[in-house]
């Protein structure tokens, strides 16, 4: 006993326990135990062992060695009692339960134990008894048994059809009655279910995961199966022994016999009066089904179905939208001179539940790429749809040749006429990967990354106007462009809000978490992308996605064959703008860096030259020459057959001056007739 309020570190008994057993407890198969809840050991007499259907060689005093005997659904009951008493401050508990003989025979017991605290009020002790049960399954404790076991099946049911409730998928439906806690809840130690598709049913889960049975996961409808027979029938089977599993079934048995099945039940999941598929419950510890289980299991069944029904269509319907979103995609992306391109796209997750997000490459004349990445407003069908116009509007202004602004514009004033309520936001790079020239214009969308060549990553930094069809409607068309270089190595990385937003985060954080994993990432654009969607997925986001990555390639300065092609249009300073970074992106990635500001002086003059004195627009060709020695040629043609000619500057010194800065800078140059019009061209030895 306990004195001054101290815990003992060791149980009293007398010194022939359990040698010396009370034999009238034995005679009337009762037992008694101690359990010492310091040390964890508990005191058994061979009486308390017979209940449990146990030796003493089998008990080492520790009470998970019982555990063979005490199925675990019991066990989790019983561990429940004891830890509520002792916390709650009971003195005493008491229960009835089932132990599993060693000939598999279910026995039912009963347990009465007495808490032992100190003055400190916490528990050190608990002596009680234990005795067989199995003649009083007629009276009372059978009928409390039996109302416990109701109560628990009924909320079982009710907690897993709320579950059910938020299953989107058919993988959602499986988890909620195949996981360890769903089959745990339903007493249940597996689960099979399959889905009826042309006449055959195919097994969608089985559990435990080494349960999968070979030649089971597709059979035929009229085969022996007890899966296939409540498809057919539209009736549960219920099988309450293991000898009528193997008398009905002895195909399938064969193959399962191994799992020491005591019980099963097959039911129809039937959803509008047609089976959709069917599902089995394995049991080990059961003896037959009561008619209010039996009920219970089929209110289940038929939750389950209508959750697979409703899976089943939203999936259809996610795969219907996705398939129309990805008709309206590009279905190839064109190779580009001096750089790599990966694109990537996700739908969102479920049902209708897509967006308007898109990717685009377009071909451009000279070998130049026009990249595009935007979203349209909304997550539904019209959202794609509007996008697929809006995707083939930009690729016609683009192709026509508008600079990325005026592009931009005129996207903006179609998407306000086309008669919807939905604007989209959009960034548009025109990208000349040869020289490194990238022209980006921005309409409310977020800003792009760069990765260097080393590695690092950083926002840039786009000037933005508004989303495309919101500046049309508040006639605020001004798109400024943007004109970086991109040096050999360097990645431009385009995406939608869908691969940055995160719940409950702000987008500069998802922003910044995005630049991490770029950073972090493989310098490969395909690897790089396969990576970034990948932890997307991780991420667990329900948006859609596009990703669209451009690369510069590292290339040594090509010895003959270079070619760059620019077209300027009168009145459209953004090209002339465009045409100059070309040159000097050019001349510097071609290996003339020492002459880069000669070549480009001289090519602005002869360019400003053909805008000034023509109508029409200017055309400007760069091309390295192979030879003894490399040269670079620059070439502006214009509309007009009139020939320049040299002439002194006029007093204002503003004009006349042209021609002698080409004579003067130029290695050599000339004056060629092309068709209607002509090429003023001019020659730099490279060295």
């Amino acid at each position: 006993m306990c004195h001054g309020g101290s815990v003992p570190t060791t149980v009293s008994l007398p010194d022939d326990w359990p040698a010396h057993p009370d034999r009238s407890l034995s005679l009337n198969r009762m037992g008694s135990f101690d359990w010492d809840l310091v040390t964890g050991l508990m005191h058994m007499d061979e009486a308390a062992l017979d209940v449990f259907d146990t030796t003493p060689g089998e008990y080492d005093g520790r009470p998970a060695s019982l555990s063979p005997r005490v199925p675990s659904a019991e066990g989790h009951r019983l561990d429940a009692l004891v830890a509520s008493a002792l916390k709650s401050g009971e003195d005493s508990y008491g229960a009835y339960f089932r132990i599993r003989c060693h000939d598999g025979r279910m026995r039912w017991t009963h347990t009465q134990g007495r808490v032992m605290r100190g003055a400190d009020g916490r528990p050190y002790r608990i002596i009680g008894i234990v005795r067989d049960a199995t003649d009083e399954l007629s009276h009372s404790a059978e009928r409390l048994g039996q109302d416990e076991e109701r109560r628990r099946q009924t909320s079982v049911v009710e907690s897993t059809t709320a579950a059910l409730a938020h299953a989107r998928t058919v993988r959602d439906v499986i988890d909620v009655i195949g996981d360890a806690h769903g089959l745990e809840r339903l007493g249940s130690m597996g689960m099979v279910m399959g889905l009826v598709e042309a006449g055959r049913s195919h097994l969608v889960a089985e559990g435990p995961e080494d349960s999968f049975v070979p030649g089971t996961r597709y059979t035929r409808i009229d085969e022996q199966y007890p899966m296939s027979e409540v498809v057919r029938s539209l009736e549960p089977r219920f099988l309450n022994s293991a000898q009528e599993f193997a008398r009905d079934y002895p195909g399938l048995w064969a193959k399962i016999s191994y799992m020491r099945i005591s019980a099963a039940a097959y039911l129809p999941l039937i959803a509008q009066a047609r089976p959709i598929g069917a599902i089995g419950l394995l049991y080990q510890d059961k003896d037959g089904f009561t008619q209010e289980e039996r009920n219970l299991l089929v209110a289940l069944g038929s939750s389950i179905a209508q959750s697979l029904q409703r899976a089943m269509l939203l999936e259809q319907e996610h795969d219907l939208a996705e398939s129309l979103q990805q008709a309206m995609l590009p279905r190839r992306i064109p190779s580009v001179s001096g750089g790599e391109i990966a694109v990537r796209y996700r739908s969102a997750r479920m049902g209708r539940d897509i967006g308007g997000d898109w990717y685009d490459v377009i071909p451009l004349p000279g070998g130049r790429v026009g990249a595009v990445i935007g979203d349209v407003q909304g997550h539904d069908t019209h959202a794609a749809a509007v996008m697929g116009q809006l995707r083939i509007v930009l690729r016609a202004y683009a192709a026509e040749g508008h600079s990325p602004g005026t592009v931009m514009a005129r996207a903006s004033v179609f998407l306000h006429e086309l008669d919807t309520d939905r604007f989209a936001t959009c960034t548009y790079v025109e990208a000349d990967l040869s020289t490194g020239v990238l022209q980006l214009v921005r309409a409310g969308h977020i800003d792009p990354l760069l990765r260097t060549r080393d590695g690092d990553c950083h926002r840039l930094p786009v000037s933005g106007g508004m989303p495309l069809g919101l500046s049309a409607e508040f006639g605020r068309l001004e798109y400024p462009v943007t004109t970086v270089e991109l040096d050999p190595g360097e990645t431009l990385l385009l995406c939608t809000d869908g691969l940055v937003e995160q719940p409950g985060a702000d987008l500069d954080d998802g922003i910044q978490l995005l630049g991490s994993h770029v950073r972090g990432g493989p310098a490969d654009p395909q690897l790089l992308a396969d990576r970034l969607v990948e932890l997307a997925d991780e991420r667990g986001g329900d948006d859609d996605m596009a990703l669209l990555l451009l690369r510069r390639q590292v290339v040594a300065a090509p010895e003959g064959g270079g070619r760059l092609q620019q077209h300027v249009a009168p009145g459209d300073p953004e090209a002339l703008v465009a045409a100059r970074h070309m040159i000097g992106a050019a001349v510097r990635a071609w290996g003339a860096r020492e002459r880069a500001d000669e070549i480009e002086l001289v090519a602005d003059e002869l360019i400003v030259n053909a805008l000034m004195h023509t109508d029409g627009p200017a055309i400007v060709t760069l091309r390295v020459l192979a030879g003894p020695q490399r040269r670079l040629r620059v070439e502006v043609e214009d509309r007009s057959s009139a020939l320049p000619r040299r002439r002194e500057a006029g007093e204002s010194g503003v004009s006349g001056r042209g021609l002698m800065l080409v004579d003067r800078l130029a290695d050599v140059w000339g004056v060629e007739p092309r068709g209607g019009g002509k090429c003023v061209w001019c020659e730099f030895i490279m060295g």
